[in-house]
């Protein structure tokens, strides 16, 4: 429109010089009083000039018809850009409306999930990371759409000269309820997290508890069913085996795994066979650094049964070569250097003065069927044993002759607190064996 208006007064501009070329007429340009009539010339004394020409009176009306054009496409630019904002508002409402109805409906649907499953996040997975990682997924999409929403823009017109389009945000109400409730949406989604947060680290808890405990009895098992397999299944139970060594050689022989604490007293009872002769060799020696004999019991050549304590020497009246199965039993004790023996429950000797005050040493070794030169070695085959042994036990006291004679006629049992007789417990070599046996069976057998 202005582009017309400044067309037209080119126009005239243009009719003026050529009516002045003309006529040979001039314009003199003057200031007008304000209230006057733009057409009425005044001279420079105030002086009204001549009556104007046709000419002008026609350019006078021209511009005034000019003026009542721009005024009324004002006007007329004015309402349509009312008309545009009723329009944008109504459209805004429209869209909120709408955006209403739709979270009103997927409310409807969460509240129909929540009857149903209790759950107002809707269908989550079943893995709390999954589900973590799927609602920080739904804040983002959120965000993006309320970013989406805050730069939407609404053309209305185009109103300037240069031709540019003005752009209208959205309305600040409708702006300040999408925050609201994005900001409940990012509160809900946040204590959810938290929730999942904390199951997840209770059912993590809950299954290390259970992994450990699985783990705890599947060890045990496995270290029984291990034992098991050491310990030969054909023995009813750890205890009931014997050690057989048929041969007198310096290479067969049994070792006991356990060594002996310092002790001041002890107790050794066995089991006895053979039938060997001369002597029925050693059925065991205990030895430790700088003392190959520091507790002996050995029968050599045609001696009586000896024990031997640091080395020092008593001989027992003991007497088991007959071939059949003996329960035998030493008992010493450092003070005075005392001793029993017996024999299948009976104590048929006792003496003293045997390495009185003197302790029995820790940290040896104990060997079934072999006297040692030195510690765990060097053995002599005069002096092996020869024959069946079983239920050798040691204590670090003096038992007493009722506990002694319910272990020879087999009515208690009463491993030994130092060596036990158990499977795991002795080793064999050189050809030795062990084998099941139920002692008080086979020796009610041999009877």
């Amino acid at each position: 429109m202005l582009a017309l208006v400044v067309g037209l007064l080119y126009l005239v501009a243009g009719r003026a010089v050529r009516s002045q070329d003309a006529t040979g007429s001039r314009f003199v340009c003057n200031a007008i009083p304000p209230g006057a009539e733009p057409g009425c010339g005044y001279g420079p004394t105030g002086n009204r000039v001549q009556s104007s020409s046709p000419v002008e009176d026609e350019l006078r009306n021209t511009i005034i018809q000019l003026r009542e054009t721009i005024l009324q496409q004002k006007e007329t630019i004015v309402s349509q850009q009312g008309t545009i904002k009723e329009l944008n508002s109504k459209l805004a409402r429209c869209e909120a409306a709408a955006d209403e109805s739709s979270q009103g409906k997927s409310r409807g649907q969460g509240s129909r999930r929540k009857e149903y499953g209790k759950n107002t996040m809707g269908d989550l997975p079943r893995d709390p990371s999954e589900t973590i990682d799927q609602l920080g997924k739904t804040m983002q999409s959120l965000k993006g759409r309320l970013e989406n929403l805050e730069s939407l823009r609404l053309p209305i017109t185009n109103v300037s000269t240069a031709g540019v389009s003005a752009l209208t945000p959205l309305p600040p109400e409708l702006r300040e309820l999408l925050r609201q409730r994005l900001g409940a949406l990012e509160t809900q989604l946040l204590r959810k997290v938290a929730e999942l947060e904390e199951e997840k680290s209770q059912l993590y808890n809950e299954t290390a508890a259970h992994r450990q405990r699985t783990e705890s009895a599947l060890n045990s098992l496995l270290e029984r069913i291990t034992e098991l397999e050491k310990n030969n299944n054909a023995f009813k139970s750890p205890e009931d085996f014997k050690v057989s060594l048929p041969l007198r050689t310096n290479y067969l022989y049994g070792r006991i795994k356990k060594s002996l604490p310092e002790m001041y007293a002890f107790t050794v009872c066995m089991w006895l066979k053979s039938s060997a002769s001369p002597g029925i060799g050693t059925p065991f020696s205990y030895g430790v650094p700088g003392q190959a004999n520091e507790i002996v019991l050995i029968e050599w050549g045609n001696n009586p049964i000896e024990l031997l304590v640091n080395d020092k020497v008593a001989q027992l009246p003991l007497s088991v070569s007959d071939g059949r199965w003996h329960h035998i039993c030493i008992t010493w004790t450092t003070r005075d250097g005392f001793w029993e023996a017996y024999q299948d429950g009976e104590r048929l000797g006792t003496g003293d003065n045997l390495a009185p005050w003197h302790p029995i040493k820790p940290g040896g070794v104990i060997i079934l069927g072999q006297e040692q030169d030195i510690v765990g070695g060097r053995f002599d085959a005069t002096q092996a044993f020869v024959g069946e042994l079983s239920q050798f036990n040691m204590w670090d006291r003096v038992l007493r002759p009722v506990d002694i004679m319910g272990l020879a006629n087999c009515s208690a049992y009463m491993p030994g607190n130092v060596v036990p007789w158990i499977d795991a417990n002795v080793e064999v070599f050189g050809g030795a064996t062990k084998a099941a046996l139920e002692i008080c069976e086979d020796r009610a057998f041999d009877s």
